[in-house]
Parts: C-alpha cells; structure tokens; sequence
C-alpha cells in the first residue's frame, strides 16, 4: 500500500493504526480488515425538528449586544472613559507576582482579597457591615440571582418581582420553575398589601434603590414594611442594587442588608455598571447565618476562576483607583442626564411621561399607544437601541409602551440627533 500510494510505511502504518483506534479497521496477526458498520445514505437522513422545554417559551425575548454600541444602549456605562492603563498596569502586576499559581482552580466563593477590599467598601458607601466569608464573587448579578434561586427556593415557590421590572430576574425563575408575580410599582418602589398574608411569597426580587426600570426609590418606611413582612412570612429579599453608587442629589441611599440586624436580605452588587460589562464580576452578600449553611453548596455549585482579573481588581479597589473613577462618572452622568432631560423637553414633540429619578444610567420615557418594539427595531437601522419599555411588563395588558433610553454610553453631543431620530419613527407609527 505504501509503495501504491508513494508514501512511506510509517506514515501508512500510523493512518492505519489511527482508523484501527476509531473503530473502523479491525487488525490482528491475520491482517487488517474493514469493521462491520451500520450504514445509513445521506439521502434518508431527515433533518431532526427540535423542540425546546415548553417553559423556554416564556422566556423574556433575547436583547441584541452590538459591538461597537449603539446609541441609548440601557445598561452600558462610558467603557472609554475607563482608566484602562492603570488596568493593564495592575493586571500585568499581577501575573508578574503570581504566575501560573493563578491558573488553577480558585476558592469557590471568590478571591479572598478581592472579598475583603468589596467588604471594606461596602462599609463605606453603602452602610453594610460585613466579614469577606459573607460574600460570593459572581460572574455578574445574574448569576448572583441563579444562586438565590437555587440557594433559597424549591420549585414550586412563588417570587415577587417588580412590575415592570428587570427581565434576567424573570428569566432565572422560570428556569428553575419558580411562579413569579408583578408587583405594580409606583413613586415609592414596589407595592404590595402588609397585611395580605395569603399570597406571601418565598422571594422577592426588588431594585429599591433606583427601581429599574423607572427610577423611583423605595421609601425608608416602604422597606422596614418589606423586611418586617420578609421576616413575618419566612421570605427572603434579593436587593438588586446594580447602578446605586450612581447618585446625583442627596444622600446615598442605604441598603436594605444594612438597615436592620439579622435582615431577611441577600444583597446583589455587579462591575459591569461601574467599570465595564465584559468584566463579568458581580457579587452577593448573604447574612451570616446563611453564609454559614449555604458554604457546603456553594463549593458544589460553583468554580473559580477569574482569579487574576479579581486580584486585580482588589488593587484597583484597595488603591483608591475604583472611588476615584466613580467620582468622575457621577459628574459625567449627572451632566448627561440633565442635558438629555433638557433636550428631550426641547425636542419630544409627542405627550410623554418622563422617570428615572435623580440617578442611574438611563432615563425612562413613557408614551402612550405606540409600538414600541416595532420603532426599536426600526431604530437600529439608524445606530440607535433604545429598550422598548413594554418588554419589562409580564402583562402585556396593563403594559405601558416608551422608551429606556440609556445615556450611561452616549455622548451628549449625540443626543439632539438621536432624540429627532426618535421623534420621526413615533410619528411614522403613529400614522400607520
């Protein structure tokens, strides 16, 4: 076969030798020959229909993640404005120091230096007293929400989440067959009736200190209600608190975790809004008593990684790199949304409702019979991805239709633009 073939023979032994080990040749001291095989033509191969699980269906609809971003992006901070040479600085220290010792597993709830720079900081900005064994290093707050779930519910459990509210909450329930109900949500948060102890739910999802998508923030007595009926009904409370370090009037607003002793509060933080999406590095501090019980599966449920990006980022905390950037965002972002406040009263030339309080990444515009979704998609076409504000409803029946309109990553400078841009697809729509 080699001289046949012009090859040499160890080059056709080791093809052999290969096809033998993957099953198709069958050799011995009589020879080699060809495995029996089942065959199958090409021709009466039918391409297999696939259905998903049936609870997939309601998943919340996919969001589009264009890179470069577009225009009004909800969620996406100014990532060029991010000191990325101090960065790279730090991180290169890092693999300088410590080398391969980084690319093995990690401990499962995080690197311990990164967890007591977090713990520290905490301390400082949002009143929360905590020990690093309290907290877990997440790849973003939704896993932080994934852990909740599974740490804390059965399925079966129902959850309480805001009305209109964040979909990837949504989206976790339904994976793990929690029943979730909207909560409306006016000026002072989420609503719901204290003394109504028949529907009291085993989770409740909430963004008290600027509720997402509109703004509002839940008022001191709003919340010692919450905790006492948490507390009352054996209910646990996910404070989301994923852009509050963005406040622009007045006092920071102290978290729930914080407010009360033996609080009924896992508290979810993220980097994604602070530094950059693509770092993938959130956080949740849970109460001591369940750190405590919850240790043994979080080792089951989770692996670490990330190690020399965390280490690198407890510089960058511990450093005073991390406060001094948030300074410098809040001055540009309350710039922004004030100037985007006023060209929107200048240029909107549709009746609409305006939220989103004094802080954040986004405002919020409500308006009335529009379809949303269909000028979002249309909007595209002129590098524009506003979020349609019906998509954070669960009851498309009592949704209102707008606009989350994301300044976090748009320079001011585009913001006439944009919002003229806007103003000509509302009315298109409207005409039909």
């Amino acid at each position: 076969m080699a001289q046949r073939l012009g090859l040499s023979r160890n080059t056709v032994n080791g093809a052999l030798e290969q096809l033998a080990i993957e099953g198709y040749l069958l050799r011995s001291r009589q020879g080699t020959s060809v495995a029996p095989l089942g065959t199958q033509g090409e021709g009466d191969v039918e391409a297999r229909h696939i259905v998903l699980p049936e609870y997939l269906q309601g998943l919340p609809a996919a969001i589009h993640r264009d890179s470069p971003t577009l225009l009004f992006t909800p969620g996406m901070p100014a990532v060029n404005y991010f000191p990325l040479s101090i960065w790279r600085r730090l991180l290169d220290r890092v693999l300088r120091e410590e080398g391969s010792a980084l690319l093995g597993y990690g401990d499962a709830q995080g690197e311990l230096v990164l967890r007591k720079a977090i713990a520290r900081h905490l301390a400082l900005s949002r009143g929360i007293r905590c020990e690093a064994s309290q907290i877990v290093i997440t790849e973003g707050a939704l896993e932080g929400v994934d852990l909740c779930t599974h740490l804390l519910s059965v399925a079966g459990d129902t959850a309480w989440v805001e009305e209109p509210g964040y979909p990837g909450a949504k989206s976790i329930f339904l994976q793990i067959r929690t029943s979730y109900r909207g909560r409306a949500v006016d000026h002072e948060g989420m609503r719901f009736d204290s003394h109504n102890d028949s529907e009291a739910p085993r989770l409740i999802f909430t963004s008290p200190s600027h509720q997402y998508p509109c703004g509002a923030v839940m008022s001191a007595g709003r919340r010692l209600a919450l905790l006492e009926y948490a507390r009352r009904h054996d209910s646990w409370i996910i404070e989301d608190d994923y852009d509050s370090e963005f406040r622009y009037s007045g006092e920071p607003i102290p978290a729930m975790l914080g407010m009360a002793r033996q609080a009924p509060v896992v508290y979810l933080g993220t980097f994604s809004k602070t530094l950059f999406p693509a770092l993938r590095i959130g956080f949740m501090v849970m109460p001591p008593a369940l750190a405590e019980a919850a240790r043994g599966a979080i080792g089951s449920l989770l692996r670490g990684g990330h190690r020399a990006e965390q280490r690198a980022l407890a510089l960058f905390i511990e450093e005073g790199h991390y406060a001094r950037h948030l300074a410098a965002m809040r001055r540009l972002y309350r710039k922004r949304q004030q100037q985007l406040r006023e060209i929107l009263a200048q240029e909107l030339r549709h009746p609409y409702e305006l939220f989103g309080g004094e802080g954040g990444l986004h405002l919020t515009v409500a308006i009335d019979n529009v379809d949303d979704l269909a000028i979002v998609q249309q909007a595209r076409r002129f590098q524009l991805a506003p979020g349609a504000l019906s998509r954070f409803y669960l009851d498309v029946n009592t949704a209102r239709s707008g606009f989350v309109l994301g300044y976090g990553n748009t320079s001011a400078s585009h913001f006439m633009a944009a919002v003229r841009t806007l103003n000509r697809l509302i009315a298109l729509d409207r005409r039909g």
